[in-house]
């Protein structure tokens, strides 16, 4: 404990937000990029396979979502700023502006599966589509938890909230912004 009563977290102490998020960001980095590892050491295994395969995805549409959730996370920025400037109804608005785009996210993100599903491709098609989908999955649960952190933050409306949750709500973006050219652009 310092001074003020408060537990000492060492570097994480000066992060913004509640430390605790810090560490389940630290934690969800390290499983992305074992995810990225074993994708990369199955590339490395079937070239041929990867390359057909990645030809199936729309990369306009992966362009898109990427617009999307970058843009969502300025507005979650933006909420920032509005709460550090005590102006709780405005920094709500960003909040809910960064929401709404997450949510065009997801609709974007399942009119994409419900496409590769309909032509054929699932899960079980090939090693791709199996790290597609787990991919792109398990960054779709974190999409949901962090619109739910949002939302929570939009009742809950203080500085460290704010802060806390727009701190995860920017590592779902990082995530997304090495899934997209890894999945989508890389050959």
């Amino acid at each position: 404990m310092d001074q003020d009563g408060e537990s000492d977290w060492g570097p994480l102490s000066d992060l913004p937000g509640n430390p605790l998020i810090w560490v389940l960001i630290l934690g969800e980095l390290v499983v992305f990029a074992a995810f990225f590892a074993f994708y990369g050491v199955a590339r490395a295994q079937e070239p041929e396979v990867f390359a057909v395969s990645q030809q199936a995805l729309d990369p306009l549409l992966g362009g898109l979502n990427t617009l999307v959730l970058l843009t969502s996370g300025l507005f979650a920025a933006l909420a920032i700023e509005e709460c550090a400037r005590e102006r709780v109804q405005r920094c709500r608005r960003w909040l809910l502006m960064a929401m709404g785009l997450g949510l065009v996210f997801g609709v974007v993100k399942v009119a994409e599966y419900w496409d590769k599903v309909s032509q054929g491709f699932t899960l079980e098609s090939n090693t791709f589509f199996t790290f597609y989908y787990l991919l792109t999955g398990f960054h779709f649960a974190h999409v949901i938890f962090g619109l739910g952190l949002l939302g929570l933050v939009v009742w809950r409306t203080s500085m460290a909230n704010v802060e806390t949750a727009t701190a995860f709500w920017h590592m779902v973006d990082l995530i997304w912004i090495l899934l997209y050219p890894l999945l989508y652009l890389l050959r």
